[in-house]
């Protein structure tokens, strides 16, 4: 695995598999136990995700959306489908799929967060500027925010070395030893 891969696995992952194994359906006023996930489909593409299966991961995860019973495993799993497909490079289907997820819940920080990573790949920096700020303000301390800020900073103020070598000098020796 690639050291960019292995990054995008590790700003894109923390949440997946928690936010699939939610139990979610909505109260009908029955009680009953729910042993394992409400969604197995969802938690197991979340799954793969998370050990860079981006592939079956996102055959799981839109599977598992086909019969979601919550709004929570919706935007779970637009969410997680979102990240999986950044994975694949896949990055429009990776933006339709993270509206998606805002549309259902535009409170939902790790789906800012990976449609601002989105936006960086397509150099889409304003962008992806409003979406970290977003999510930042919805989860301040959100470590994943905190790398995306950084990525962002890279992108559009590098920094430059503030030390700059002069090789001159030896140059200059090494041609009056001669």
């Amino acid at each position: 695995m690639t050291i960019a891969r292995y990054l995008l696995l590790l700003l894109l992952l923390p949440g997946l598999l928690a936010q699939a194994q939610v139990p979610g359906g909505e109260s009908d006023g029955v009680a009953k136990t729910v042993i394992g996930p409400s969604n197995a489909d969802l938690a197991e593409g979340a799954e793969a995700l998370r050990v860079g299966d981006a592939e079956n991961g996102v055959r799981l995860t839109q599977r598992g959306l086909r019969s979601a019973n919550s709004q929570r495993e919706r935007v779970a799993g637009y969410s997680n489908l979102c990240a999986g497909l950044v994975m694949l490079e896949r990055l429009d289907e990776a933006l339709e799929a993270c509206n998606r997820a805002l549309e259902l819940d535009d409170r939902h920080w790790r789906s800012y967060s990976n449609r601002a990573l989105v936006y960086l790949r397509q150099k889409r920096y304003a962008e992806a500027e409003r979406d970290i700020s977003t999510g930042e303000a919805l989860n301040p301390n959100a470590r994943t925010l905190k790398t995306l800020r950084g990525m962002y900073l890279d992108a559009v103020d590098p920094v430059s070395p503030s030390i700059i070598i002069d090789d001159r000098r030896g140059a200059v020796a090494d041609e009056t030893e001669r």
